[in-house]
């Protein structure tokens, strides 16, 4: 019983990382979308922030889940977050999201269980053995079928993406330490609502906040409904990082790409191309597996959250 009881953990995180995929497969073709709707990127990252905070920050409050006392390390690594997380990153995310493709951004921004993976061996002491690294080879050889580097077009989209991604890997690393002493939904909310804070600084000073008096019904709506996938995704990421290893969190995550690419697929009525269309497959074949190991490997469910071997022998 005593060691369920530590499998149960993993188990609920590596559930929570699946909503999390699913959620960002949605969000990042709806949000491709969305931001050509807008007349400034950074705006409607902003106003969707917006939405995403509020909702977090009174979830947390709700059940309870905002801290009286916090000391001044965890309030510079709660602001930190906001930086890293929750403002920077998606500043250069969204404004290279206007001149990149759905797939392209998705598959991008999928690298970041590559960094993860590397940033937790180093400062989390994560130790993925020999079926976790064949794993994670799989899904980085799945990323080089859709997207060739033959054939790899870089624009200043996809070096902003690439950028965003590097500064949610290092997010990532944070979170994780902090959400061993603090709720997933306080440290949500601490992230979304002093990005906020810096997301609002920003247009202020480029002198683009007045662009708000001029969006539409339409405009908020996308607004809205895009805030809330963005609470959704933070909630549940945070969730899992909280109850299983950075590096297989980030791994299932990849499963946004496939569902992305499906989305645009269905969009323009055209189906992929062989090698990326097998790429997104392996992606699938292989996220898939990995988490379905991570939820129902017995011999896991002795192993602390900081062992991702698979087996008792290490790498």
């Amino acid at each position: 019983m005593e060691t369920d009881g530590r499998a149960r953990p993993m188990a609920v995180g590596v559930s929570l990382a699946l909503g999390t995929a699913l959620i960002s497969g949605v969000a990042v073709f709806l949000n491709s979308q969305a931001v050509r709707q807008f007349p400034d990127a950074t705006l409607f990252t902003t106003l969707k922030n917006g939405v995403a905070a509020v909702v977090l920050l009174s979830a947390a409050a709700a059940i309870g889940g905002m801290p009286r006392q916090l000391g001044s390390r965890r309030w510079l690594g709660l602001l930190t977050l906001g930086l890293v997380g929750g403002s920077l990153p998606f500043v250069l995310f969204f404004n290279g999201l206007a001149g990149a493709s759905a797939p392209a951004a998705a598959v991008i921004h999928k690298t970041l269980f590559i960094w993860v993976a590397l940033l937790a061996v180093v400062f989390l002491g994560e130790r993925p053995g020999a079926w976790a690294l064949g794993a994670l080879g799989v899904l980085l050889v799945a990323q080089l079928l859709i997207q060739p580097p033959s054939g790899l077009s870089w624009g200043g989209g996809e070096s902003l993406i690439a950028l965003a991604t590097g500064l949610w890997a290092i997010e990532t690393i944070l979170a994780r330490r902090l959400l061993s002493s603090l709720p997933a939904l306080t440290a949500g909310a601490a992230r979304m609502g002093f990005g906020l804070i810096i997301l609002v600084c920003y247009l202020a000073i480029s002198g683009r906040l007045g662009l708000i008096a001029t969006l539409g019904a339409a405009q908020w709506a996308w607004v809205l409904g895009t805030g809330l996938l963005l609470a959704g995704y933070v909630a549940t990421w945070y969730s899992a990082l909280q109850r299983a290893p950075a590096t297989v969190v980030t791994a299932v995550l990849t499963l946004g790409a496939p569902i992305t690419a499906a989305l645009q697929a269905v969009a323009s009525g055209t189906i992929p191309a062989p090698l990326p269309l097998t790429g997104q497959l392996v992606i699938l074949a292989a996220a898939s597996g990995m988490a379905a190991w991570f939820l129902r490997a017995p011999r896991l469910r002795g192993h602390p959250a900081g062992d991702i071997n698979g087996d008792q022998g290490g790498a």
